[in-house]
């Protein structure tokens, strides 16, 4: 059982694939200005994807994780850069469901609202009066080019003089861009740097990252809505599986459609199609990618169920959700490794998507949420008994 419709994930999923030919033909435009193309995000508005993890008060669909996954598993095989800033904004958007319902009423009277942030508490918030002052910078803030609210994470000092975690929404104009996102992979996500300096939020705008940790919402219409009652980790963890899965698509695509009329240089193949090597890389890489959708699906599917019923989480299932994601990033990138290896050496060229499908897979690899080492570290943990080294689980 799923909160999602079978109608509404079927149409949702479909419309993702329909804009797929816009993103391929902006991926390029997106990784030089290092930003979306603007028809990109009209694509994804008319689409429906700012509206996936929106409250259906406010329009939104109110989307499952496993409709969300096969959405961002669409769009990665039209240009990863787009999937990830989609992750980015759909995670953000449910985040804030979590918020006051004033605060919703506030951020949502927009249904195609962008709301971007970074979960790393490299800020500061300070009391004064009746509300916050806002201090820091923040890096790889995915989005923040095109959201109009951002979800910053700051260390707040609590009465009894200690600190905590807090997440504090913010106009994204009230903050200075600081214009360092100059990189070889997922370039298009303009992940910059910012910087506030004293702004002053509203107490309602900050909410604790301990109890979006433990899966509390400071939402009363929300509370009954099973999407709003997941922890936050295993939910951003599972919804980050759909980018490196459509990448890893996409680039069996992109050989299959290079694979006709190729042959292999200095050997006697004049078809590369029949040389028993890419049988072996071609059937290698169809099951990385098959075995990576066994585990994006796999985490979707248990936090869908635990949001249904309304269970407890056992540390065990949180950590093994983001355990999945780890190797969903680590099985996209052997398989586009090994296809990568097999499309020879005209495919370093620009215009040759595989190339920048192999860059964007290395720079997803190493993001912290999903990387495999990390997160696989992690379950190995739990699993042998000993207390998890993070407090992000």
């Amino acid at each position: 059982m799923t909160t999602t419709s079978i109608s509404t994930q079927t149409e949702l999923v479909r419309r993702a694939s329909e804009i797929v030919p816009t993103l391929q033909k902006h991926a390029s435009w997106n990784e030089q200005h290092r930003r979306l193309h603007d028809e990109v995000l009209q694509a994804l508005e008319q689409a429906g994807v700012f509206r996936l993890r929106l409250p259906k008060r406010y329009g939104g669909y109110e989307a499952d994780m496993r409709t969300l996954v096969e959405v961002l598993a669409e769009l990665g095989q039209g240009d990863g850069s787009t999937a990830w800033v989609a992750w980015v904004l759909a995670s953000n958007t449910w985040l804030l469901g979590l918020f006051p319902d004033t605060v919703q009423d506030e951020v949502f009277a927009n249904p195609n609202v962008r709301v971007s942030g970074t979960l790393a508490p490299t800020g500061k918030v300070e009391r004064r009066d009746g509300g916050f002052i806002l201090s820091g910078q923040w890096h790889f803030h995915s989005g923040s080019l095109h959201s109009q609210w951002s979800l910053m994470a700051a260390m707040s000092t609590t009465p009894e003089g200690g600190l905590a975690p807090v997440a504090v929404l913010t106009p994204t104009k009230e903050l200075e861009v600081i214009d360092d996102w100059d990189t070889a992979g997922l370039s298009g996500t303009g992940s910059v740097s910012s910087r506030a300096k004293e702004i002053f939020v509203p107490a309602e705008h900050v909410i604790s990252v301990i109890s979006l940790l433990q899966g509390q919402s400071a939402s009363t219409q929300n509370s009954d809505v099973p999407i709003y009652r997941t922890p936050m980790v295993p939910t951003i963890a599972a919804a980050a599986s759909g980018a490196p899965l459509g990448l890893a698509k996409a680039a069996l695509t992109n050989f299959f459609q290079r694979l006709p009329g190729r042959g292999i240089a200095y050997t006697t193949y004049p078809k590369q199609a029949e040389a028993p090597i890419t049988h072996l890389q071609v059937a290698e890489a169809t099951m990385k990618i098959d075995e990576a959708e066994f585990h994006a699906l796999r985490a979707a599917s248990l936090v869908d169920t635990k949001s249904v019923n309304g269970e407890e989480w056992t540390l065990e299932e949180r950590a093994r959700v983001r355990m999945d994601a780890g190797m969903v990033a680590r099985l996209a990138k052997e398989a586009i490794d090994i296809l990568n290896t097999a499309s020879g050496g005209s495919s370093i060229y620009k215009s040759v998507p595989m190339q920048q499908i192999e860059r964007d897979i290395q720079a997803a690899n190493l993001q912290g949420m999903i990387h495999p080492n990390t997160n696989l570290e992690l379950y190995g943990r739990i699993r042998c008994g000993l207390e998890p080294n993070t407090v992000n689980i």
